[in-house]
């Protein structure tokens, strides 16, 4: 009987731990690579920037083969970057990147040394535009019912997930890594993930779109805290009513006691709010969180007032209540027994709702793809891994993502961020131990690179990788290449 294993149909790839056998004109499980005609392909198009593409950008140009003269096309060497995108692994390691491509910027030679990673150390931030409490802290996120990350602290106008993780990835069940994984490659790819928040919200998140919470699409962040909403305002409601609450989950402004207020004349009026009073004007505490006014469980305002003080209130004083996006708003005067009352909004005041409106920012998910490159992937760079490691953070090396600009944390090892709207497009994958599969590349001079002992003999132009040429430690070909303008608001990779 024959070994599947060993059967001369089916070759064996080695760019990841999982070291699959592939049939011909099957791919293996990470859907990366595939065998045709008994010769490892990686699928996906080795990605080019180029800073004036002549091509449609969603074309895919096969490479030339090593007897087609080369005519240039699609444009000048100078005016492109290799990204990682597509590039392949250093997988196991030892070897040298896939491609250690030379370039020159404003006379200055250049290497950059690109390779695809594979990330069992990552995760994603996300930053969700809105006041809505979506869970508390330390909440376990939920993925298709497996834990995949956690709620962590909120922001100005933001709550923020923590996703991902080597122990999400790694520590828990095979299902848990498999779902954080699959979770994580959407996210980072540009697409939609639902999450469940223990304890609290239903989501849909995608970045640079705006968050669905509990079904409902979020259309605007706050303008600023209850207070801060206050002292922007406070000139533009004088002389217009007699009191304004600014309903919010941390900090409730009332108008007639904040400082704001005072510097500008307003009158007493009164009022009484509950919750923990901070500095004058300022509450704390003046309801749970939740999905309601402001980001609090409040359904009806009046829940946190008091009665008003009878030496000063008087009847027919007016009273705006309102939350810090003008989603929620109600007009009150009080009655003869010091009761507000509801009434329509008079048209004095329907201007000043409209500019809360106006100055709150669209409502967007923002995802951050981190990741920890202190690891094997190093010795693609350098036979002397901690080199580079330094060099980067002497800020010598620069570290992009597909060409987009990453943050280096500080501290020890290579720990990056980027954000995944400023990639190109399906710039992650996955392998199945499982890990994500992230673009790195590392540039730096020609002289750092020398001396950091860097794969000299393994160095090729810019001509030679638009046409796929790779070193002799890959045993595997490109399918071809994608040619696409960067991001609008990213810098060249190569210049400073």
């Amino acid at each position: 009987m024959t070994d599947s294993k060993s059967s001369p149909e089916k070759i064996r790839c080695d760019a990841c731990p999982v070291m699959c056998y592939i049939a011909d004109g099957r791919s293996g499980a990470c859907d990366r690579y595939a065998n045709e005609d008994g010769q490892l392909v990686r699928l996906d198009p080795l990605t080019i920037l180029e800073r004036q593409a002549v091509h449609n950008s969603d074309q895919v140009v096969p490479f030339l083969d090593s007897e087609t003269e080369w005519t240039g096309n699609p444009v000048t060497a100078k005016e492109q970057f290799v990204t990682a995108v597509g590039a392949g692994t250093t997988y196991p390691d030892y070897k040298p990147a896939p491609f250690i491509v030379a370039s020159a910027t404003d006379g200055i030679d250049m290497v950059t040394v690109v390779t695809e990673g594979i990330f069992s150390y990552c995760g994603a931030k996300l930053k969700i535009d809105t006041d809505r409490h979506l869970g508390a802290e330390c909440s376990v996120v939920r993925a298709s019912g497996e834990p995949v990350g956690h709620v962590t602290t909120g922001e100005y106008g933001s709550q923020m997930l923590s996703l991902g993780g080597v122990h999400h990835l790694t520590g828990g069940s095979k299902k848990e890594g498999r779902v954080t994984c699959a979770s994580l490659m959407q996210l980072c790819n540009g697409e939609a993930v639902e999450l469940t928040i223990d304890g609290g919200s239903e989501l849909v998140v995608q970045a640079n779109k705006p968050p669905v919470i509990n079904g409902v699409t979020e259309d605007r962040m706050r303008v600023g805290c209850g207070s801060a909403t206050v002292g922007m305002f406070a000139s533009q409601w004088k002389d217009l009513v007699d009191e304004v609450v600014v309903v919010d989950d941390h900090i409730t402004g009332v108008m007639s006691e904040h400082q704001a207020g005072k510097v500008i004349g307003w009158q007493k009026s009164g009022i009484k709010v509950k919750g923990r009073r901070s500095t004058p004007g300022r509450y704390f505490q003046v309801a749970e969180p939740g999905t309601g006014w402001g980001g609090t469980n409040l359904q009806d305002p009046l829940t946190i007032l008091g009665e008003f003080d009878i030496k000063i209130a008087r009847p027919g004083q007016s009273m705006l209540m309102v939350s810090t996006t003008g989603e929620h708003f109600s007009y009150y005067e009080l009655d003869d027994n010091l009761v507000p009352v509801e009434l329509d909004i008079p048209a004095r005041l329907q201007q000043s709702i409209a500019r809360i409106e106006e100055n709150c920012e669209p409502a967007l998910c923002s995802v951050l793809f981190m990741g920890g490159a202190g690891g094997s992937l190093r010795a693609g760079v350098t036979e002397n891994p901690v080199k580079l490691t330094r060099s980067v953070q002497q800020a010598i090396t620069r570290v992009t993502c597909g060409g987009a600009p990453t943050y280096r944390w500080p501290g020890g090892g290579i720990t990056v961020m980027a954000d995944v709207s400023r990639m190109p497009d399906n710039s992650f994958g996955y392998v199945p131990t499982p890990a994500l599969v992230a673009p790195i590349e590392f540039t730096l001079s020609m002289a750092a690179y020398e001396a950091l002992g860097g794969h000299m003999d393994h160095i090729i132009s810019m001509e030679d990788a638009a046409k796929g040429v790779m070193g002799p430690q890959n045993d595997h070909v490109l399918k071809g290449q994608l040619g696409v303008a960067p991001h609008i608001d990213n810098p060249w990779p190569v210049e400073r």
